[in-house]
């Protein structure tokens, strides 16, 4: 471990010791610095670290606390997924649908929502810039420079992005998409045929079995641990096994996981797919929601030979209405492209250049460090309230970004009867099943906690509680 990882290591084995009590004030930067002999550099990574974790909480002027409940947090998932090896054919549509479209109802509390709350998102500048692009454009201009790639002064912005975070993408590696959904299934169309399989993670996002089921592909599951992400010796096995046209995955708060690859990782993940040279669709929609003091790189920043398809967007972090996504594909962005062209030919002109404008300023970063900021605090919030209502037995992930928590519930809980047991009392969920080609994750659901935070959220949590617990007493008595 790195020297700040050691710090926080020790501050968090007193706090959970209870040496460090909620409350107690920790040494300020000038005293940890003296007592440990190291930066104050380390010192702040260990604290961020720390309070990404949700045990410590900064107070503007005085320094960092303990915080209230940060001890008070179900156990995690420790084991790997054991999914089975062979390749299936994937029918989720109408689970996923269903599903969906319950969480769309309205006066519904949406725990199985998909997307965060639209408080996070009221951005005034944002909205001028919008108008003034609108205002500006013609006709033949839209349709000149928003073809596929797409608005160069966009792609310019992200590539500087990309490089502020020691990345260098150069703006013709880059084709703007409606949203990332667009730009991974333009990824998915270009590297594979009817009839071929694509290796996924289990549990993987739904969104990923749906493409590979309009595509006619088979889905590959491999194990994928709650913390560290897809269990590499496994993908090598799969990939050795069945030779499959690619690999999806999320190496970056994974949906529905939250799991993060470490970096060496994913530059294991990286030299493995180019030593075998199958193609890695990389879904990073999550890398601008982290805790932590820095993003997590990509697995794309290891890519030197083009196998990487890396994918992103704005609709998770800044605009969700505006679907404006991108793709870096690497070797395969002719192919890419082409597939652009042929489908949706461009992206909304409009908003493209107002995304540029807005992002030439400082709003941008000003806007994600609140929206982390207050993402990391409702994590707590609902692992605390897990914690207080739901029965023992109950495991609950502890992500460092994005907005989903996977819960893990005792023997005796079947996720579906709760889905349906909620929707009738106005509470929406996302089962375990929905993120599966197989039968698995019965006992499971994913919780978003980017949603709107308020009374309402508070009692469907303990209400839910209330019906685990009941499932529960239920298999026990009628063992």
């Amino acid at each position: 471990m790195n020297r700040y990882q050691l710090l926080a290591a020790d501050i968090e084995a007193s706090i959970r010791a209870g040496v460090l009590q909620p409350g107690d004030r920790l040494p300020s930067v000038r005293q940890a610095c003296a007592s440990r002999q190291v930066s104050p550099s380390t010192v702040f990574q260990a604290y961020y670290l720390l309070e990404a974790r949700g045990l410590i909480r900064a107070r503007e002027r005085s320094g960092y606390f303990v915080a209230h409940g940060g001890g008070m947090a179900p156990p995690e998932p420790e084991a790997l997924s054991r999914p089975d090896s062979a390749s299936v054919q994937v029918d989720v549509t109408e689970r996923v649908f269903s599903v969906l479209q319950a969480s769309l109802q309205q006066g519904t509390v949406p725990l199985g929502s998909a997307f965060p709350g639209p408080q996070w998102f009221a951005l005034p500048k944002l909205a001028q810039a919008l108008a003034a692009s609108a205002r500006q454009a013609t006709a033949q201009r839209t349709a000149l420079d928003d073809l596929t790639p797409g608005h160069s002064g966009l792609r310019r912005q992200i590539a500087r992005r990309y490089l502020a975070d020691g990345m260098p993408l150069a703006m013709d590696d880059l084709v703007i998409t409606n949203g990332a959904l667009e730009a991974l299934n333009l990824c998915l169309a270009a590297v594979t045929r009817p009839g071929g399989a694509v290796v996924v993670e289990s549990p993987c996002f739904y969104g990923a079995l749906q493409a590979l089921e309009r595509l006619g592909l088979q889905a590959i599951e491999v194990p994928t641990h709650p913390r560290d992400g897809v269990d590499l010796q496994a993908l090598e096995a799969a990939l050795l096994q069945h030779r499959p046209q690619a690999v999806w995955l999320m190496t970056s708060f994974q949906n529905p996981l939250g799991s993060l690859m470490p970096p060496a990782r994913k530059q294991a993940l990286v030299e493995l797919v180019t030593r075998l040279q199958v193609p890695l669709i990389e879904d990073d929609v999550y890398g601008e929601l982290y805790f932590a003091p820095h993003r997590p790189l990509p697995a794309k920043a290891f890519d030197r030979e083009g196998w990487v398809l890396h994918c992103s967007s704005f609709s998770k972090c800044l605009a969700p209405g505006w679907r404006i996504g991108w793709t870096a594909a690497g070797r395969f962005t002719q192919a890419v492209a082409r597939q652009k062209l042929t489908t949706s030919i461009a992206t909304n002109g409009p908003a493209q250049a107002a995304l540029a404008q807005y992002l030439e300023g400082v709003g941008y970063d000003k806007h994600l460090r609140h929206l982390r900021h207050a993402l990391a605090v409702q994590r707590d919030r609902m692992a605390e309230a897990i914690a207080r209502h739901f029965p023992p037995g109950t495991r609950a992930t502890r992500p460092e970004g994005g907005y989903f928590l996977w819960l893990e519930l005792p023997t005796g809980c079947d996720a579906w009867a709760l889905y349906q047991r909620a929707l009738q009392h106005g509470i929406s969920l996302a089962p375990g099943p929905l993120f599966s080609p197989s039968p698995a994750f019965a006992h499971c659901l994913r919780l978003n906690y980017g949603i709107a935070w308020d009374a309402a959220t508070e009692a469907a949590l303990a209400q839910l509680g209330r019906w685990c617990c009941d499932m529960v007493a239920g298999s026990q008595d009628a063992t």
